[in-house]
C-alpha cells in the first residue's frame, strides 16, 4: 500500500493557497527546488498530474481539484491530532479564511491585524466570494473560516446573530413608483442581499428592475449614491459607505439576515475559535463614526476606513 507523507500535502496546499511555487517555499522555509521536487514526487506518487502544463499560475487539473479536497481534510485530521498534545499553536500556521468583499474592505484587515498581534506566528490568506460558494469551500475544506451573512440561521455557526436590513439611496432624490419595477442596485444573482432583495420585493407583490450589476463595493456605492437605484444593506454598511437609509420610502421591510461564524471541526481548531470569536464581536459590535471603526461591547475595536 502507498502512503503519502503529509509533509509533501502541506506543500500541495501552500502552492494552491498562495498560487505560487516561490511564495510556498518562502512559506515553508525551504528552496522553490525543494517544493517543485515534491510536488513532483507527489504527482509520482498519485500517477496523475496534478497542475495544467503549460497554463498561467498554478491551475489545478481535474484530478488536481479532486486531490487537494482531500489532502485538506488529511492534514486537517493530522493537525488535530497533534493539537491534542500541544499547548501552543503550530508556528507556521496558515488560517484560510472566506468572507464577502465588503467585509474585507471596511473591518476584516483590522481584525487581522489585532489578532497577529496576539498570535505573531499566524498568517492569513483571504478569500472573497458570495456566501454559498463560500460554504462549499468550507465544507470541501479550502477554507478554516467563513464569516458572512446568510438567509437562514446556519447550524453549525459558532456565531449568528439577526442582523437588520435596510433600503438605501443616495443624496440625489429617487423617486420611485411601485406600479412600475422596483431599480435595484446590487452584485448579482449569486449576492444573499441581491436575493434577499428580491425576495421581499416579490413578497410584497412588487417587480423588480436590475439596473446596475457591480462588480465591488465601490462600484455599488457610486451607482446608490449617484440615484440610479435602491440597494439592501445592513446598517453597518450604511455607518461605513455614507448611503442613507430609505427609512420613508415605499418599498417593504425587509426582514433580517443572519450572520454566520462558521469554522470546521478539524484543524487547529482552538485558534480558529479565537478568531471567530473576534470577528463576531466586530460584527455584532457598534460603529463609532468618530474613529470610523467598530467597536464590540467589550471594546474590541475592529479597524478600519471605508474603502
Amino acid at each position: 500500500m502507498t502512503n503519502i507523507p503529509t509533509d509533501l500535502l502541506r506543500t500541495l496546499v501552500a502552492v494552491v493557497d498562495l498560487r505560487s511555487y516561490t511564495k510556498a517555499a518562502n512559506s515553508l522555509g525551504v528552496t522553490q527546488p525543494a517544493v517543485s521536487a515534491q510536488i513532483k514526487r507527489l504527482t509520482q506518487l498519485i500517477g496523475a498530474d496534478l497542475f495544467e502544463r503549460g497554463g498561467q499560475g498554478v491551475a489545478l487539473t481535474s484530478r488536481g481539484e479532486r486531490v487537494i479536497a482531500r489532502a485538506r481534510r488529511l492534514l486537517s485530521l493530522n493537525d488535530e491530532i497533534v493539537g491534542l498534545g500541544a499547548a501552543t499553536v503550530r508556528a507556521d500556521l496558515i488560517v484560510r479564511i472566506g468572507t464577502p468583499s465588503d467585509y474585507v474592505a471596511t473591518m476584516l484587515p483590522g481584525i487581522l491585524a489585532q489578532f497577529r498581534s496576539q498570535h505573531p506566528d499566524v498568517r492569513f490568506v483571504v478569500r472573497s466570494d458570495f456566501y454559498e460558494p463560500l460554504l462549499r469551500q468550507l465544507h470541501a475544506g479550502e477554507i478554516d473560516l467563513l464569516a458572512a451573512l446568510s438567509p437562514t440561521r446556519p447550524p453549525d455557526a459558532r456565531h449568528s446573530q439577526a442582523i437588520e436590513m435596510l433600503w438605501l439611496r443616495g443624496e440625489a432624490p429617487l423617486d420611485i413608483d411601485t406600479a412600475r419595477p422596483v431599480p435595484l442596485v446590487s452584485c448579482g444573482e449569486p449576492s444573499t442581499y441581491h436575493r434577499h432583495a428580491v425576495k421581499t420585493l416579490r413578497a410584497a407583490g412588487l417587480e423588480y428592475e436590475q439596473v446596475f450589476v457591480a462588480s465591488s463595493m465601490q462600484c455599488l456605492n457610486n451607482a446608490v449614491s449617484a440615484g440610479l437605484g435602491t440597494t439592501l444593506s445592513s446598517r453597518r454598511r450604511v455607518s461605513v459607505l455614507g448611503l442613507q437609509e430609505w427609512a420613508d420610502g415605499p418599498l417593504p421591510k425587509p426582514a433580517p439576515l443572519h450572520s454566520a461564524g462558521v469554522c470546521p471541526r478539524g484543524g487547529s481548531r482552538e485558534i480558529y475559535e479565537q478568531l471567530a470569536d473576534q470577528v463576531a464581536a466586530v460584527i455584532h459590535g457598534p460603529y463609532d463614526r468618530q474613529s470610523r471603526a467598530f467597536r464590540s461591547p467589550a471594546g474590541l475595536r475592529g479597524a478600519s476606513s471605508a474603502a
